[in-house]
């Protein structure tokens, strides 16, 4: 019996290392998620605490979904059935049980746009909201009272769906903000956006009632370019896309000053957007040139995905 016992352990010491090891190869093996389709142009994502994450398309419609852990995303929500266009930004709310997506006309010349809501385990359609006004519907974030707000990037607007609401209002707007993009919600309570268009970003205080205060274009410490997707941080920074320069930053605000400091450059395929799971980042490329330039029109753009970008230490 010692005899057996001793041989147990010394094959559980050996055993448990070489596990260990396996699964850790295995874990950092995934630097590249790839879309199971062809002619994604994929522009936002978002992810769940298990580290489940979600990517709608621009070009079709199709929300993916990659399962935890996983490097492949597989067609999750098909969009004919549920009326979507050109898939925008997308948001995982946990608290609720909710996928918001921002959804447009497959026609660009049109402003019809709109912000639906997918229950995230099962993926049934849970609510449709149409921009008053018609716009484009851009990118989402979630207040901590449930509260929804979605931006208009052709109407320079912040649009907003408190929980029991059946519409959406305009919370704030201005013709300045034309070509606003990402949002997030600041450690404050204030709302922060970028310009995809002037290179901008700005906070809007949020006043005791709920209603938008001031907005105040922030200094920055060094200039961006196409500043995209974004979101916060558990920390109370905020992760940003820069499309045109190529980046990742991690942006930390401190009163009418933003400080920048880039994490990952070179992205060569316009990232458009940026998740968090664990201690990654993952920065999705949209390729629009593929799409958009006369002179790659029509061309194969070769797999979509997105890349790991790990995080600095605090």
């Amino acid at each position: 019996m010692q005899g057996h016992a001793r041989l147990l352990n010394r094959i559980c010491r050996v055993a448990i290392p070489i596990f260990m090891v396996a699964s850790f190869a295995a874990h950092a093996q995934r630097t590249q998620i790839v879309i199971d389709d062809t002619r994604v142009f994929p522009e936002s994502l978002t992810s769940t605490a298990d580290g489940t994450i979600i990517i709608g398309s621009l070009d079709h419609g199709t929300i993916y979904q990659v399962a935890p852990g996983a490097a492949k995303a597989m067609p999750w929500i098909a969009a004919g059935p549920n009326h979507l266009g050109r898939v925008l930004g997308v948001f995982a709310n946990e608290d609720t049980n909710t996928l918001w997506v921002c959804t447009n006309d497959i026609d660009p010349t049109s402003t019809s746009a709109e912000l639906k809501a997918f229950d995230l385990k099962t993926a049934t359609a849970k609510g449709d909201y149409p921009f008053p006004g018609g716009g484009l519907c851009n990118d989402i974030a979630v207040a901590r009272d449930g509260t929804t707000y979605v931006t208009d990037t052709k109407g320079g607007r912040i649009l907003a769906l408190k929980p029991g609401s059946t519409a959406l209002a305009v919370w704030a707007g201005d013709p300045k903000w034309v070509g606003i993009d990402g949002i997030a919600l600041l450690s404050s309570g204030a709302i922060l956006f970028n310009n995809v268009r002037a290179n901008q970003l700005v906070r809007v205080d949020m006043k005791p009632d709920g209603t938008a205060g001031a907005a105040t274009q922030l200094a920055l410490s060094q200039p961006i370019d196409g500043p995209d997707g974004m979101r916060a941080m558990r920390d109370g920074h905020i992760i940003l896309a820069e499309n045109r320069a190529g980046k990742i930053d991690i942006v930390d605000v401190a009163g009418d000053a933003a400080k920048i400091r880039t994490i990952r450059d070179g992205f060569k395929f316009t990232p458009t957007a940026v998740t968090i799971v664990g201690g990654t980042a993952w920065a999705l490329e949209a390729k629009f040139a593929y799409r958009n330039d006369p002179a790659l029109k029509g061309k194969d753009p070769g797999p979509f995905g997105a890349t790991a970008v790990p995080l600095p230490e605090p």
